[in-house]
């Protein structure tokens, strides 16, 4: 989620032009993901914003500008969300298809709100916060191609930002692992030893070698 969060966060600052003027870069971010009738930085952006993000890095779009639509998109990470992943609220009513999306950064200490960054948010892409009662979901976003795997041996106690990778994998594999944290610990370990429970012949042992990487790499790109 690193990439995300570094290409949202240079955007910080692009803001409506009041008036009949149209701040170009706005109009820009819906042009280049897709939507080709947006012409002004007057019409909600929310969903553009994330949708634009997403295929800068390499990621899943979904080419919608209604900001629920993304509760359908990636993988659900309600309970464990992280830094970059997808937040989706509700505005007026639960019930209605009004909502805000944007990029989660973190919690209040207190839990009571979240501090998301995305655009639209005072007509501007910033860093704002907002209730946790008026969240509907997170999401993870996955890969729009065939996702690289790490080279082998990596197993319990190992450190870096191939372990980061693994770990990445595993959740885009729906496999929860804890926080991508690039330290390979005990969740991590299990895991693994989750996926290569899965296919017959593998060996339960919670290491990743060739014969699981192999594995993974069928599993994310079925």
């Amino acid at each position: 989620m690193d990439k995300i969060l570094k290409i949202a966060i240079a955007e910080l600052g692009q803001k409506e032009i009041s008036g009949p003027q149209d701040n170009p870069t706005i109009v820009n971010y819906a042009k280049e993901a897709g939507f080709d009738w947006v012409n002004d930085d007057e019409t909600p952006w929310c969903s553009i914003f994330v949708n634009w993000v997403a295929k800068k890095a390499g990621l899943k779009d979904n080419g919608k500008a209604n900001a629920r639509s993304w509760l359908l998109e990636g993988m659900n990470v309600d309970t464990s969300p992280e830094p970059g992943d997808v937040v989706i609220f509700w505005r007026e009513s639960p019930d209605s298809w009004l909502g805000h999306v944007g990029f989660f950064l973190g919690f209040s200490i207190d839990g009571e709100r979240v501090y998301c960054l995305g655009g639209n948010q005072g007509n501007q892409v910033s860093v704002s916060a907002y209730s946790f009662e008026n969240v509907l979901g997170f999401r993870r976003l996955m890969s729009s191609g065939i996702i690289a795997l790490p080279d082998p041996i990596l197993q319990k106690g190992d450190k870096g930002n191939a372990v980061k990778d693994l770990q990445n994998a595993l959740k885009a594999a729906n496999i929860d692992c804890g926080t991508s944290d690039g330290d390979f610990g005990g969740m991590t370990e299990d895991a693994l030893k989750l996926l290569q429970s899965m296919k017959t012949g593998l060996v339960v042992d919670g290491v990743y070698n060739e014969e699981t990487k192999d594995f993974l790499f069928q599993t994310l790109n079925a």
